[in-house]
């Protein structure tokens, strides 16, 4: 029996938890992490939404994209390990928590990658997440024989690669963005090889969940802007009215583009190897496209303002339609499944093409809301008729398993 600590157990074997778990859920270590994450995530949003204002949209861009993936990625491997492994005795906690530390260091580190490509602070915060996860999965590694090999080369792996980005520091900037794209390849592929092995039990139901809360805060950074669109609109005299207008097509386009993602009716299918990276890898172009709304809106607000330099009317309006467009092709292939009805593809993919084409005519965030409604309409009806079809069709008393 494992000593305690103000009621805590002190260590617990790390074996690998069931996939089919009744009421796995996140809890609230897990909701701390990724609300640290924020931080992150907003000084991310924030670099690219300067980048665009002051006319460098192409290195902001590249710069938000690979900041992006350290955030990303560090997410998502710590949410997979712990669907599968969290123990939540004193040593994991302690390990989060060197995590929890390493995510706010990188997040210290973003403005300085902005400002003159100086990714030190984010490589040595981003490495303190990835080898406080190698002891993680040594301890799996030694408590669950089944899928230790599968453990051994996520840690060894993981290490090998962690090494690769502290080399890059040593090497000229013209050098390192190369170095930069194989060490992306490279722990992308950690997981392909790992996995090879035995694969891993994460539970579907808490991958949805925690996937689904992470796509919220994202989100939030249109709320942000909106925020400051009201803001800007009191104090300013003239041209209120239209930024109060930018802040409600903001605010009507941040809820069209919750509604679209959580609109579906199953979790993620996770039972192969496949449709696991799919699902969790696919997800980068959702995040990154959803924080990049709010620095969408935010370059629409400070173009409306006159603060934007040299940046066009469409380059502004591309700020908010390019990530929105990407947000729903994401979201509608990885919510495609066979059941569900065809016109729900076709009608994210035209809506899609719809905002893209509203980059070049008047009020194109006027437009980009319109169409997101149109699209919750379309996408709405067919998934509650179905619904409607299931219930009328179960037997009296029947109820569906909790």
């Amino acid at each position: 029996m494992s000593e305690q600590i103000a009621g805590r157990p002190w260590y617990v074997p790390m074996r690998a938890r069931r996939p089919d778990e009744h009421h796995r859920v996140s809890t609230p270590l897990e909701l701390l992490f990724d609300l640290c994450f924020v931080v992150a995530v907003a000084q991310a949003a924030a670099g690219l939404d300067h980048a665009i204002v002051e006319d460098h949209a192409g290195t902001g861009v590249l710069q938000y994209v690979m900041v992006f993936f350290a955030i990303w990625w560090a997410w998502m491997n710590f949410t997979w390990f712990a669907s599968a492994y969290d123990t939540d005795d004193v040593p994991y906690r302690l390990t989060v928590l060197v995590q929890i530390a390493g995510s706010l260091v990188l997040a210290a580190g973003i403005p300085r990658a902005f400002a003159g490509d100086d990714y030190l602070v984010i490589v040595i915060g981003y490495v303190i997440m990835r080898l406080a996860m190698v002891t993680q999965w040594l301890r799996a590694a030694a408590a669950d024989p089944p899928r230790r090999r599968t453990a051994i080369r996520y840690a060894v792996g993981v290490s090998v690669v962690q090494l690769f980005w502290l080399m890059l520091l040593f090497v000229p900037k013209e050098v390192y963005f190369v170095g930069f794209f194989i060490a992306v390849i490279a722990e992308l592929a950690v997981p392909v090889i790992a996995e090879r092995a035995t694969m891993t039990t994460p539970h579907p139901h808490h991958i949805a969940e925690r996937y689904g809360l992470f796509t919220v805060i994202v989100l939030g950074e249109s709320v942000t802007a909106a925020t400051l669109a009201f803001q800007s609109a009191l104090d300013e005299k003239k041209d209120g009215g239209s930024l109060i207008g930018l802040a409600v097509a903001g605010i009507i386009t941040l809820f069209c583009l919750w509604w679209i993602y959580f609109d579906h009716e199953s979790n993620p299918r996770l039972d192969t190897a496949r449709s696991s990276f799919i699902w969790g890898y696919g997800h980068y172009f959702v995040f990154a496209a959803a924080a990049a709304v709010g620095t969408g809106l935010v370059v629409a607000v400070a173009f409306q303002r006159g603060l934007t330099e040299g940046i066009g009317y469409v380059g502004a309006s591309m700020a908010t339609t390019v990530p929105v467009a990407v947000y729903l092709v994401a979201v509608g292939a990885l919510h495609a499944h066979p059941g569900r009805p065809r016109i729900i593809p076709w009608s994210i993919g035209i809506a899609a093409v719809l905002v893209l084409a509203g980059s070049f005519i008047p009020a194109p965030l006027f437009v980009t809301a319109g169409v997101l409604c149109v699209l919750v309409a379309v996408v709405a009806v067919p998934n509650r008729t179905r619904t409607q079809t299931t219930r009328s069709a179960r037997p009296a008393g029947f109820e569906p398993a909790t």
